[in-house]
């Protein structure tokens, strides 16, 4: 579709998934063994005949440039790219951007360049996942005559408080939205019947909200004209709420799997129900796949162990071991006699020769992976740990938040971040 471009939000600090983003931005975390956040976004552009994507972030954007840089290769003849655009100092500004729609104005030279013939900005979230047909929702922005169109969602009274709830009405315009609210009072007015959805064929299953999906179509012209507007910082929060008093903005109703990753607990959420029999989000569409960096590495190797529920990418070595409903990332090591359950292992970046492992040896340093005779369970193990023999690393007192030198706790779970060391016998 020549007439669309589209902008992924690489987000900021990515602080409430802090500690995997102390060292990448938010669409560079690994996810499902082998892909990248990112990989969504793009995957779901590409199969709906857009190829014309921008990705903006402002931190750590070293493992991000260099994933699209691997992954996103199109042919000579293609006028398609994928696209980082970090935040620097221009004539627009030079300062951090200071949200959403605040990023995408810092980069209307490339979004909003003449040479591009579209007539639509498609902007999207790099830390979702779902997978959508966009140009379904491009069609619902054209027949309407909107100026701007929202994707949205049926949700629960426990999940409004951290997304955009709103109202339409019969004629799926948007007549009220509250970013993140916080109050009954707020909630209340945002309430809907059900009719609302079953007149879209949606089941609402005990769903009396509609949130927002952070997905938006804008008219080229209306996104032009709405960045001129100083006070226009964040799309949820100023610029919807602005626009829907003088202006159609319309609702693109979806009722697929959807999960914001922005949190420890949801990140590890998401991953462990990939390990279901017949998990909610399909990795294995051969009609849509996700597409990702093809690394070309061998077969996992499995000897002797017991494997249970589990996601194992390529490349990993499992010996003598049991797990079960575990996420093994490429390139895991998991040695001898070690118990792994309900966990998230990124695996590694590299192999170790046996001149490195003498050299570790050495040292008395673990090897990248997990030691012998380990015990992990409701843990995320970021890429290159070094996990030692007979640690622990289960949470054994209950912790809830802890931060430690070498691993963290975030809602319980334990978090060991990338490049770190736990020593043999350690017990968390």
């Amino acid at each position: 579709m020549s007439n669309v471009i589209a902008v992924i939000l690489g987000g900021g600090r990515g602080t409430r998934l802090f500690p995997l983003t102390r060292d990448r931005a938010k669409p560079s975390v690994p996810i499902a063994g082998k892909f990248r956040l990112v990989d969504i976004p793009i995957s779901n552009c590409l199969h709906s005949g857009m190829d014309r994507i921008y990705v903006l972030t402002q931190f750590n954007s070293v493992s991000l440039n260099r994933h699209i840089a691997q992954a996103y290769r199109f042919d000579t003849y293609r006028s398609g790219f994928v696209q980082i655009l970090a935040a620097q100092q221009t004539l627009m500004g030079d300062e951090w951007y200071q949200g959403t729609a605040d990023a995408v104005k810092h980069n209307q030279p490339y979004i909003l360049n003449p040479r591009f013939p579209n007539d639509y900005v498609l902007i999207l979230a790099g830390d979702h996942l779902y997978r959508m047909d966009y140009r379904k929702m491009l069609a619902i922005h054209t027949e309407s005559n909107a100026d701007i169109t929202v994707s949205v969602i049926p949700v629960n009274k426990e999940d409004t408080s951290g997304l955009g709830i709103l109202q339409t009405d019969t004629n799926g315009r948007i007549t009220d939205f509250v970013e993140k609210p916080q109050t009954e009072e707020e909630l209340h007015k945002l309430r809907v019947e059900p009719e609302v959805f079953t007149s879209r064929g949606i089941q609402p299953k005990g769903r009396e909200f509609i949130a927002s999906m952070g997905i938006y179509i804008f008219n080229r012209d209306v996104l032009q004209e709405v960045l001129q507007d100083e006070s226009n910082v964040d799309f949820g929060r100023d610029i919807i709420p602005k626009r829907i008093k003088t202006r159609p903005v319309s609702a693109y109703f979806f009722d697929g799997y959807w999960e914001d990753i922005g949190t420890i607990r949801s990140f590890y959420s998401a991953n462990i129900a990939l390990t279901n029999t017949t998990p909610e989000f399909n990795f294995y569409d051969e009609h849509s796949p996700i597409y990702t960096n093809r690394r070309h590495l061998p077969s996992t190797k499995v000897n002797s162990s017991s494997v249970r529920s589990s996601i194992l990418a390529e490349g990993s070595i499992i010996d003598d071991s049991e797990l079960d409903r575990t996420i093994v990332g490429i390139r895991s090591i998991i040695s001898n006699g070690s118990r792994v359950y309900q966990s998230v292992l990124m695996g590694a970046d590299f192999y170790e020769s046996e001149e490195i492992k003498s050299e570790n040896t050495k040292a008395g340093i673990p090897n990248v992976g997990i030691g012998q005779k380990c015990l992990i369970q409701n843990a995320i193990i970021d890429k290159n740990a070094r996990i030692g023999d007979n640690a622990v690393i289960a949470n054994t007192k209950n912790v809830d938040n802890f931060d430690a030198d070498n691993y963290y706790i975030r809602d319980g779970i334990v978090i060991v971040p990338k490049d770190a060391t736990i020593l043999p016998d350690t017990v968390i």
